[in-house]
Protein backbone atom coordinates (compact mmCIF):
# COMPACT_ATOMS: atom_id res chain seq x y z
CA UNK A 1 0.00 0.00 0.00
CA UNK A 2 2.10 2.97 -0.99
CA UNK A 3 -0.48 5.68 0.11
CA UNK A 4 -1.07 3.99 3.44
CA UNK A 5 0.36 8.02 5.37
CA UNK A 6 -2.05 9.63 3.29
CA UNK A 7 -5.26 7.53 4.14
CA UNK A 8 -3.71 7.16 7.69
CA UNK A 9 -3.91 10.94 7.69
CA UNK A 10 -7.21 10.80 6.61
CA UNK A 11 -8.97 8.41 9.20
CA UNK A 12 -6.85 10.50 11.89
CA UNK A 13 -9.03 13.48 11.07
CA UNK A 14 -12.35 11.95 11.31
CA UNK A 15 -11.00 10.26 14.58
CA UNK A 16 -11.80 6.83 12.86
CA UNK A 17 -9.93 4.28 14.53
CA UNK A 18 -7.85 1.80 12.20
CA UNK A 19 -5.88 -0.71 12.92
CA UNK A 20 -2.16 -1.08 10.83
CA UNK A 21 -1.02 -4.29 9.79
CA UNK A 22 2.56 -4.01 8.54
CA UNK A 23 4.42 -7.33 7.44
CA UNK A 24 7.67 -7.51 9.08
CA UNK A 25 9.56 -10.57 7.90
CA UNK A 26 9.20 -13.12 5.27
CA UNK A 27 10.68 -16.47 4.82
CA UNK A 28 10.47 -18.68 1.34
CA UNK A 29 7.71 -18.33 -0.70
CA UNK A 30 5.24 -16.05 0.12
CA UNK A 31 2.11 -13.65 -1.71
CA UNK A 32 3.43 -10.25 -0.07
CA UNK A 33 6.89 -8.79 0.69
CA UNK A 34 8.43 -6.89 3.81
CA UNK A 35 6.70 -3.73 4.74
CA UNK A 36 3.81 -4.39 3.02
CA UNK A 37 0.92 -2.82 4.23
CA UNK A 38 -3.09 -2.96 4.96
CA UNK A 39 -5.47 -0.49 7.35
CA UNK A 40 -8.51 -1.87 8.36
CA UNK A 41 -11.48 -0.71 9.65
CA UNK A 42 -14.03 -1.46 12.78
CA UNK A 43 -16.51 -2.60 10.17
CA UNK A 44 -13.58 -4.80 8.31
CA UNK A 45 -12.83 -2.70 5.19
CA UNK A 46 -9.55 -3.55 3.56
CA UNK A 47 -7.23 -0.58 1.95
CA UNK A 48 -4.25 -2.08 0.94
CA UNK A 49 -3.16 -5.60 0.96
CA UNK A 50 -0.92 -8.06 2.92
CA UNK A 51 -1.40 -11.30 -0.06
CA UNK A 52 -5.54 -11.55 0.39
CA UNK A 53 -6.85 -15.61 0.50
CA UNK A 54 -6.86 -16.97 3.99
CA UNK A 55 -3.70 -14.56 5.47
CA UNK A 56 -5.71 -11.54 5.03
CA UNK A 57 -9.09 -13.01 6.78
CA UNK A 58 -6.68 -13.91 9.72
CA UNK A 59 -5.29 -10.56 10.21
CA UNK A 60 -8.89 -9.12 9.60
CA UNK A 61 -9.46 -11.53 12.79
CA UNK A 62 -6.87 -10.13 14.56
CA UNK A 63 -7.35 -6.79 13.92
CA UNK A 64 -10.34 -6.41 15.34
CA UNK A 65 -9.22 -7.91 18.70
CA UNK A 66 -6.01 -5.43 18.76
CA UNK A 67 -8.89 -2.61 18.40
CA UNK A 68 -11.33 -3.58 20.94
CA UNK A 69 -8.62 -4.41 23.45
CA UNK A 70 -6.42 -1.16 22.29
CA UNK A 71 -3.03 -2.90 22.11
CA UNK A 72 0.00 -4.25 19.32
CA UNK A 73 -0.58 -7.67 18.22
CA UNK A 74 1.87 -9.69 16.64
CA UNK A 75 1.18 -12.66 14.77
CA UNK A 76 3.28 -15.59 12.84
CA UNK A 77 1.80 -17.92 10.05
CA UNK A 78 2.95 -20.62 7.99
CA UNK A 79 1.57 -20.91 4.63
CA UNK A 80 0.75 -24.82 4.48
CA UNK A 81 -2.39 -26.48 3.42
CA UNK A 82 -4.81 -24.85 5.66
CA UNK A 83 -4.37 -21.50 3.67
CA UNK A 84 -4.83 -23.12 0.03
CA UNK A 85 -1.71 -21.94 -0.49
CA UNK A 86 0.99 -24.67 -1.44
CA UNK A 87 3.92 -21.85 -1.60
CA UNK A 88 4.73 -22.86 2.17
CA UNK A 89 6.90 -19.51 3.28
CA UNK A 90 6.05 -18.21 6.49
CA UNK A 91 4.87 -14.86 7.27
CA UNK A 92 5.02 -12.06 10.34
CA UNK A 93 3.03 -9.15 10.64
CA UNK A 94 2.04 -6.37 13.14
CA UNK A 95 -1.04 -5.36 13.85
CA UNK A 96 -1.55 -1.23 15.41
CA UNK A 97 -4.62 0.55 16.26
CA UNK A 98 -4.56 3.39 15.89
CA UNK A 99 -6.57 6.63 16.35
CA UNK A 100 -7.53 5.38 19.74
CA UNK A 101 -6.15 7.99 22.04
CA UNK A 102 -7.39 8.17 25.63
CA UNK A 103 -9.71 11.07 26.03
CA UNK A 104 -10.10 12.52 29.73
CA UNK A 105 -13.83 13.95 30.50
CA UNK A 106 -13.07 16.29 33.44
CA UNK A 107 -16.40 17.23 35.31
CA UNK A 108 -15.36 20.17 37.36
CA UNK A 109 -12.75 22.99 36.10
CA UNK A 110 -11.48 24.18 39.87
CA UNK A 111 -8.21 24.44 40.81
CA UNK A 112 -7.36 20.85 41.27
CA UNK A 113 -9.16 20.16 37.82
CA UNK A 114 -7.29 23.12 35.78
CA UNK A 115 -4.06 21.91 37.09
CA UNK A 116 -4.65 18.25 35.94
CA UNK A 117 -5.75 19.68 32.60
CA UNK A 118 -2.75 21.54 32.50
CA UNK A 119 -0.38 18.03 33.60
CA UNK A 120 -1.44 16.44 30.95
CA UNK A 121 -0.33 18.68 27.89
CA UNK A 122 1.55 17.21 25.64
CA UNK A 123 0.77 13.65 26.52
CA UNK A 124 -1.60 10.78 24.95
CA UNK A 125 -4.43 12.18 26.68
CA UNK A 126 -7.08 14.61 25.06
CA UNK A 127 -8.53 16.70 27.88
CA UNK A 128 -12.22 18.14 27.98
CA UNK A 129 -12.48 20.01 30.71
CA UNK A 130 -16.37 20.31 31.93
CA UNK A 131 -18.35 22.78 34.23
CA UNK A 132 -21.67 23.62 34.54
CA UNK A 133 -21.46 27.04 36.35
CA UNK A 134 -22.44 29.56 33.49
CA UNK A 135 -19.93 32.26 31.90
CA UNK A 136 -16.75 30.16 34.21
CA UNK A 137 -15.30 29.81 31.21
CA UNK A 138 -14.97 33.25 30.45
CA UNK A 139 -11.21 33.92 31.60
CA UNK A 140 -9.73 30.72 31.14
CA UNK A 141 -6.36 30.72 29.73
CA UNK A 142 -5.85 27.19 28.96
CA UNK A 143 -3.38 25.51 26.36
CA UNK A 144 -5.20 25.06 23.06
CA UNK A 145 -5.98 21.03 23.38
CA UNK A 146 -7.22 21.76 25.95
CA UNK A 147 -11.49 21.04 25.27
CA UNK A 148 -13.70 23.73 27.49
CA UNK A 149 -16.95 22.71 27.36
CA UNK A 150 -19.72 24.09 29.50
CA UNK A 151 -22.98 22.20 30.21
CA UNK A 152 -26.49 22.73 31.77
CA UNK A 153 -27.30 22.22 35.59
CA UNK A 154 -30.90 22.23 34.06
CA UNK A 155 -30.84 19.73 31.80
CA UNK A 156 -28.52 16.62 32.66
CA UNK A 157 -28.83 15.16 29.15
CA UNK A 158 -26.10 17.75 28.49
CA UNK A 159 -24.16 15.80 30.72
CA UNK A 160 -23.97 12.64 29.24
CA UNK A 161 -23.84 13.80 25.82
CA UNK A 162 -20.35 15.72 25.93
CA UNK A 163 -18.77 12.61 26.71
CA UNK A 164 -17.93 9.82 24.51
CA UNK A 165 -18.40 6.79 26.12
CA UNK A 166 -16.38 3.76 25.21
CA UNK A 167 -13.23 1.71 25.71
CA UNK A 168 -11.01 5.18 25.67
CA UNK A 169 -13.01 7.38 27.88
CA UNK A 170 -11.98 8.10 31.32
CA UNK A 171 -14.20 10.22 33.25
CA UNK A 172 -13.26 12.47 36.41
CA UNK A 173 -15.62 13.66 38.77
CA UNK A 174 -14.42 16.59 40.94
CA UNK A 175 -17.00 19.08 40.63
CA UNK A 176 -18.08 22.01 43.23
CA UNK A 177 -21.33 20.48 44.46
CA UNK A 178 -21.47 16.83 45.96
CA UNK A 179 -24.80 16.03 44.62
CA UNK A 180 -23.66 17.04 41.23
CA UNK A 181 -20.96 14.22 41.63
CA UNK A 182 -23.00 11.61 42.65
CA UNK A 183 -25.62 12.17 39.09
CA UNK A 184 -22.29 11.99 37.30
CA UNK A 185 -21.18 8.96 39.09
CA UNK A 186 -24.32 7.36 38.52
CA UNK A 187 -24.62 7.74 35.14
CA UNK A 188 -21.10 7.08 34.26
CA UNK A 189 -21.93 3.76 35.70
CA UNK A 190 -24.29 2.88 33.28
CA UNK A 191 -22.24 3.46 30.36
CA UNK A 192 -18.97 2.18 28.98
CA UNK A 193 -15.98 3.83 30.34
CA UNK A 194 -11.74 2.92 30.74
CA UNK A 195 -11.67 4.69 34.05
CA UNK A 196 -13.95 6.27 36.69
CA UNK A 197 -12.92 8.36 39.42
CA UNK A 198 -13.87 10.75 41.97
CA UNK A 199 -12.63 12.61 44.16
CA UNK A 200 -13.33 12.47 48.03
CA UNK A 201 -12.68 11.00 51.12
CA UNK A 202 -13.49 7.23 52.23
CA UNK A 203 -16.75 9.07 54.00
CA UNK A 204 -18.12 10.38 50.91
CA UNK A 205 -17.32 6.99 48.67
CA UNK A 206 -19.43 4.75 51.63
CA UNK A 207 -22.12 7.24 51.43
CA UNK A 208 -22.56 7.25 47.28
CA UNK A 209 -21.99 3.43 47.59
CA UNK A 210 -25.13 3.18 49.77
CA UNK A 211 -26.77 5.73 47.57
CA UNK A 212 -26.16 4.07 44.68
CA UNK A 213 -27.26 0.42 45.79
CA UNK A 214 -30.52 1.59 47.83
CA UNK A 215 -31.28 4.45 45.43
CA UNK A 216 -30.35 4.13 42.00
CA UNK A 217 -30.64 0.55 41.75
CA UNK A 218 -27.00 -0.24 41.02
CA UNK A 219 -26.01 -3.27 43.01
CA UNK A 220 -21.96 -2.92 42.25
CA UNK A 221 -22.47 0.28 43.77
CA UNK A 222 -18.83 2.19 43.76
CA UNK A 223 -16.82 -1.10 43.49
CA UNK A 224 -16.08 0.24 39.80
CA UNK A 225 -14.93 3.79 41.42
CA UNK A 226 -11.58 5.17 42.32
CA UNK A 227 -12.44 7.30 45.27
CA UNK A 228 -10.17 8.59 46.39
CA UNK A 229 -8.29 9.71 42.85
CA UNK A 230 -4.60 9.91 42.69
CA UNK A 231 -1.58 7.96 43.51
CA UNK A 232 -0.59 7.91 47.58
CA UNK A 233 2.22 9.70 47.06
CA UNK A 234 1.89 12.81 49.60
CA UNK A 235 1.44 15.96 49.23
CA UNK A 236 -2.41 17.70 49.67
CA UNK A 237 -1.54 21.15 47.25
CA UNK A 238 -3.89 21.04 43.97
CA UNK A 239 -0.52 21.12 41.92
CA UNK A 240 0.51 18.06 44.19
CA UNK A 241 -2.75 16.05 44.28
CA UNK A 242 -2.97 16.70 40.14
CA UNK A 243 0.64 15.12 40.01
CA UNK A 244 -0.42 12.16 41.64
CA UNK A 245 -3.96 11.73 39.48
CA UNK A 246 -2.26 12.16 36.11
CA UNK A 247 0.16 9.84 37.05
CA UNK A 248 -2.27 6.70 38.45
CA UNK A 249 -3.95 7.91 34.83
CA UNK A 250 -0.94 7.73 32.68
CA UNK A 251 -0.56 3.82 34.89
CA UNK A 252 -4.18 2.74 33.94
CA UNK A 253 -2.75 3.62 29.77
CA UNK A 254 0.15 2.51 29.67
CA UNK A 255 -0.46 -0.45 31.58
CA UNK A 256 -3.16 -1.45 29.10
CA UNK A 257 -0.46 -1.11 26.55
CA UNK A 258 1.23 -3.81 27.91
Amino acid sequence: MKNWIEKLSEFRKKQQPVALVTVTKCLGSTPCVVGSRMLITQDKQLFGTIGGGKLEFLATQEAMKALQENRIIESSYTLGPEFEQCCGGKVEFMIEPMNQSPELFLFGAGHIGCEIAKLLVDTPFKVNLIDSRKDWFNDFALDESITCCEVNIDDFKTFRDVVKWGKNCYVLVLTHDHSIDFEIVAMALQNDTKYLGLIGSKTKKVRFNNMLIKDMNIPEGMSNVVCPIGLQIGGDTPKEIAISVVAQLLEVHYRNEE
